[in-house]
C-alpha cells in the first residue's frame, strides 16, 4: 500500500498552548478575557450567522490592532513564544515517529512566529507548515489612534453584546487608519486550512484518500470534513462539539501515543485497519495492541503512558463523546483555554 501523508493541527494535538490567547493575556489589559469574548462572537459568525467571507479563526485578525495598541512588537511576539511553548505528552515523539515514516505537515491557525518557535522546540521542519503571517510593526498606529482603541476594549467588555461588537469591528475601526493592519491578516482557519491541504496533496501527489487530519476545534471542522468526504481519515483529538461534528474517530487522552498508533496503522494497512484495531481496542485494549501490528516502538511507549480513550464517532455516541472529549480537553489544556472554539 502507498505512503499516506498525516497532517495535523497544533494547538491542541501537538501543544496545550492558545498562543493568540496568551499574547491577549500577556499584552492586553484584561487580554485573556478580551480575547475570549472576541472569540466567543468569532464562533457565532461562523457557526451560526455564517457571514459569506470570514473564517473561523478570524480572532487572530481582530486582535491585531489590540495587539499593537499596548506594545507588541514582532520581537516581542518572538520572545513570548520561544518562552511558552508547552508540549502535550509525547508530543514530540509523536511528531518525530510520524515524520520519519510519512510525509507530515502542521495546518495552524496560530502566528508564524510561534510555529517556527514549536519546530525549533520538536525538531519539525518549519518548510512543512502553515500558519498565519503577522507583520505588526508593518503599520504605523498614532497615539490617538492607541488611545480609541483601548477605549473600545474597556467597551467591549462592559457590553459584550453581538451587534455591538459587529458595529466596532465591521464600522467603527475601518474609519480608523490602523484598520489596515487587519487586511494585512489572513488567519488559516477554517477554509483557510482545508486549502492548506488541498494545497499539500496538489503539491506533493497525494489521493484525498491519503490524508490522515487531527484536528480539535472550530478553525478544523473544514479541513476534518474534506479527509472524510474524500474516503480520508478524519481525527479528533480532545475534540469540542465542532471539531466531533466532523470527525470519524475520537481520541480522548492525556498525551499522543494514541495519534502514533492510528497514524503508523493507517500508513502501512490502511482506513479499515484502523476501525478494526479500535473497535478490537475497545474489546480488549492490550489484546488489540498484541494483535495488530503496532510498531515495536510503540508498544515499549505504551508500558510508559496513561492508555488513551478512542471510539468511533457515531449519532448515537455522540452527546456522550462530546462530553468526554470536552472532560480531556479541559483537563489537557485548561479550562479557560479548553472553553474557546
Amino acid at each position: 500500500m502507498g505512503k499516506k501523508v498525516f497532517i495535523s493541527d497544533c494547538e491542541g494535538p501537538i501543544s496545550i498552548n492558545d498562543n493568540a490567547f496568551e499574547l491577549a493575556g500577556y499584552f492586553i489589559e484584561d487580554g485573556e478575557k478580551f480575547f475570549t469574548v472576541i472569540s466567543k462572537y468569532d464562533d457565532i459568525l461562523v457557526d451560526e450567522v455564517k457571514r459569506e467571507g470570514y473564517n473561523a479563526g478570524g480572532t487572530l485578525k481582530l486582535i491585531v490592532p489590540f495587539l499593537k495598541a499596548y506594545g507588541a512588537t514582532n520581537q516581542k511576539i518572538v520572545e513570548f513564544s520561544r518562552k511558552n511553548v508547552l508540549l502535550v505528552p509525547y508530543a514530540k515523539e509523536t511528531l518525530k515517529f510520524v515524520n520519519d515514516n510519512m510525509p507530515s505537515f502542521i495546518v495552524s491557525t496560530s502566528y508564524s512566529q510561534y510555529i517556527k518557535a514549536l519546530c525549533d522546540i520538536i525538531e519539525f521542519p518549519f518548510e512543512n507548515t502553515y500558519s498565519t503571517e503577522l507583520d505588526i510593526d508593518g503599520t504605523l498606529l498614532n497615539t490617538d489612534e492607541a488611545e480609541k482603541l483601548m477605549e473600545i476594549r474597556k467597551e467591549i467588555l462592559e457590553n459584550p453584546d453581538f451587534e455591538l461588537i459587529d458595529k466596532i469591528f465591521w464600522q467603527d475601526i475601518l474609519e480608523l487608519d490602523i484598520h489596515q493592519i487587519m487586511k494585512n491578516v489572513n488567519p488559516v482557519g477554517g477554509k483557510g486550512k482545508k486549502e492548506a491541504v488541498v494545497d499539500i496533496t496538489r503539491r506533493f501527489g497525494f489521493e484525498n484518500s491519503d490524508i490522515l487530519y487531527v484536528g480539535d476545534s472550530i478553525t478544523d471542522v473544514e479541513p476534518l470534513g474534506f479527509a472524510k468526504e474524500h474516503g480520508g481519515l478524519a481525527v479528533s483529538f480532545n475534540g469540542n462539539e465542532f471539531a466531533l461534528r466532523e470527525a470519524e474517530i475520537a481520541i480522548m487522552a492525556d498525551n499522543t501515543l494514541m495519534i502514533s498508533i492510528i497514524a503508523d496503522l493507517f500508513n502501512r494497512s490502511g482506513k479499515e485497519e484502523v476501525i478494526n484495531f479500535i473497535n478490537s481496542y475497545n474489546d480488549n485494549q492490550m489484546a488489540a495492541i498484541n494483535k495488530f501490528p503496532i510498531n515495536n516502538l510503540l508498544k515499549e511507549s505504551i508500558k510508559r503512558v496513561n492508555l488513551p480513550k478512542v471510539a468511533i464517532i457515531q449519532s448515537e455516541n455522540y452527546e456522550t463523546l462530546v462530553n468526554e472529549s470536552k472532560t480531556f480537553r479541559n483537563l489537557v489544556r485548561g479550562e479557560a483555554i479548553g472553553a474557546l472554539g
